[in-house]
């Protein structure tokens, strides 16, 4: 098992939750975060001043799956996230993190029946 967390653009959720589904990947833990990586924040301006954005805001996926669904996992979540063919700063990353156990509430079921298929 392994615990995939993702960090993307707000704006390509909805894009990632399509290419996820269609790999039978359905749960998923969402969270706005914010961040800074390369881009190293923006400059914006409101009512005439001038404002430096550090912190980026970036969506957070949280994604446990079996091992057998890794791989389908993290191309589905690199191709939908991208933009471009070939991508550019801020596009976001993926971490791959071993999970040592899961344990469904409800009904008491542990490791990889807890996740699911």
């Amino acid at each position: 098992m392994k615990l995939i967390v993702a960090i993307i653009r707000p704006e390509k959720l909805e894009d990632v939750q399509k290419a996820l589904n269609e790999h039978e990947v359905y749960l998923m833990t969402v969270t706005d975060v914010r961040g800074c990586g390369r881009q190293r924040g923006f400059t914006e301006v409101y009512r005439g001043t001038e404002y430096e954005i550090r912190l980026v805001p970036k969506i957070k996926l949280e994604i446990a799956v079996n091992d057998a669904f890794v791989e389908a996992t993290i191309e589905a979540i690199v191709h939908a996230a991208r933009l471009g063919d070939t991508g550019q700063i801020g596009d976001g990353k993926i971490f791959i993190l071993p999970l040592d156990d899961c344990i469904r509430i409800r009904t008491g079921e542990r490791g990889t029946l807890a996740i699911g298929p």
